[in-house]
Order: C-alpha cells, then structure tokens, then sequence
C-alpha cells in the first residue's frame, strides 16, 4: 500500500482569470511535470477528485452564497469580484472538484487506505470567508474538508496549519466560533489581507513575520510556537493549507524559504500526527506563483509526506 494520495482533476485546469494573472492553470501543469520528473508517480497513488456536493459545502458556506457563486458564472470573458478575484466560464467547475479533493482526500484517511494526501487544486481557498470570496478563492477548501472530518467523520479535533505567505483570514473567519477546529497560521506581516496578528480566538495561533524571513527565522518560531500548539490540541487529524509562496524564488511575497524549510515544516507536522497515534494528514494546495519553486516545493513536500 502506498503511504499518499495525490489527488486532483482536469477540471482544475478550467479556471482562468486571465493570460496575466499569476493564479493561472500552468501551476498545475508544472507541478504535474515535477512530480513525473522525479519519479514519485511510481510511489504514490493517483485519484480524480469529485464534484463537492451542496451538502458538504454548506458546512462551511452558506447555502445562499453558494447560489450567488454558482449565479455569477459567466457564460465568456471574465467576471471580476474584486481587483484580485474573477470568475470564468470554468470557474465553478474547477472550484467544485478542488473542495471535492479534500472531501475524497479526508476519506481516504479515515478510511485507513492511505496515511496522507496532497490535493493538487485550484483555485486555492483559504482567502474565501464564510460568504466573501477574495484573495483568488471563491470556496474554503480547507475548512470543507475539515467540517467534514468533524460533521461526517465524527471526529472530536482537528487542526489546520497554513504556512502560505498570505494569512489564511477566510479559514478564521469560518473556524472563529468552533474551538474544535485548532488553526495555526505563519505568515509575512504587515501584508495582504491585512489582518491576523491582532487578538485571534483562543483556538488559534497566529505567528506573523516580517518580511525578509528566511527559513531559520521561520523553523524557530514554527518549532518554538506553533508545533506546541499543536501537540496541546491534540488533533485527531491534520489539514495543511500549504501555500508555497514565501519560497525566496515567489515574488508574491518578500520571506526566503527553500525547499529545505517546507521538508521540514512537514517532518515536523508528521511527527505530531505520529504522535497523537493517527498519521492522518490531508495537506491543500494554495499559493505559490513561480512555476519552478512551486513545482520543486511541492514535490519536495510530497516526498516528505510519502516517506521518499
């Protein structure tokens, strides 16, 4: 048996707010090219993502923004929600299976058919609040996967780490008032969107950064704060929102990370689903904009998670 899922689906590919705008379908395709390149597609097990149903994305969404999302679809060109976030023909297709791949994903796990799983979706999620779309994510696919470990699955605690650059403001919006969702958030400080580092809920830990961070910086203050954090949760599953743009290459952000740093990152996550007598981890694509280091980090992240 394999250790870790890969899991996404052409349809992810669908979405496109434009030739220039740097969440753009090539992300796919090259972390497709990687991962084929360094021979993890011998090592892991491939799955296409489901359509997500309104069921479990009302978990974490209203039913009525659903609507609105689904509403504004347009039938060519673009259709801009904000400066940041479009919507094209595709969109909702491409953002139905990528909150689908977390759903399969959590399955999986709970399922003991595999220990982990790296969900290789777009558009990402964590910008999207409960009913705001916003930071190029329209659904929280993150927090549908972990509402439905809890809802679905039972489950009593969960955790969500996101170490993108961008703090993952639409995954404390939706977890604000639920304690049994733990989220620890890294992230660079002051910096889109603008929030997180001011009084968070008691459930969550939130570490901002200043720009310029490089991976010694970051590995003590994820050692020192938010692995502790995490082992007091005691979850009973981790999500990863992983976002790889803080990589020294991502000119998204202004932090210094290497591949090195996002190994580690996942060693240390590992150690604590090991530890709380689990290994269940389902780990979520978000940011990461330059094509080379996005494909290098994530491949690097997924052997990590695999064992390789």
């Amino acid at each position: 048996m394999t250790t870790t899922a890969f899991i996404t689906h052409r349809d992810c590919w669908l979405h496109d707010m434009g030739s220039m705008h740097p969440e753009c379908p090539d992300r796919l395709s090259a972390i497709n090219d990687r991962l084929i390149a360094a021979g993890l597609d011998m090592y892991i097990s491939f799955y296409d993502a489901p359509v997500a149903t309104r069921e479990q994305i009302i978990r974490a969404h209203p039913e009525n923004y659903l609507d609105e999302l689904l509403d504004s679809v347009p039938e060519h060109g673009i259709r801009h929600l904000d400066p940041d976030t479009a919507m094209s023909p595709g969109t909702m297709k491409a953002a139905l299976r990528s909150a689908g791949a977390g759903v399969m994903a959590t399955d999986l796990v709970m399922a003991g058919e595999i220990e982990n799983a790296f969900c290789a979706v777009r558009p990402p999620g964590h910008h999207a609040e409960r009913a705001k779309a916003m930071g190029f994510c329209f659904m929280n696919n993150v927090a549908i996967a972990a509402r439905h470990a809890l809802d679905a699955h039972g489950l009593e605690r969960v955790a969500i780490v996101d170490f993108d650059v961008h703090h993952g403001n639409g995954t404390e919006d939706i977890f604000r008032d639920d304690p049994r969702v733990m989220m620890a958030g890294i992230f660079q400080h002051p910096f889109y969107p603008y929030c997180g580092a001011d009084d968070p809920p008691a459930h969550m830990c939130n570490v901002p950064l200043p720009a310029g961070t490089r991976g010694d910086g970051f590995r003590q203050v994820f050692g020192d704060v938010v692995i502790p954090a995490l082992r007091a949760h005691n979850p009973q599953m981790i999500f990863i929102s992983a976002g790889f743009d803080a990589h020294y290459e991502d000119d998204m952000g202004s932090m210094g990370l290497l591949e090195a740093d996002y190994v580690w990152a996942t060693e240390q996550i590992k150690a604590v689903a090991n530890d709380c007598g689990h290994k269940r981890i389902v780990s979520l694509l978000e940011g990461g904009y330059s094509l080379s280091s996005l494909a290098r980090s994530v491949v690097a992240h997924i052997k990590s998670l695999a064992d390789l």
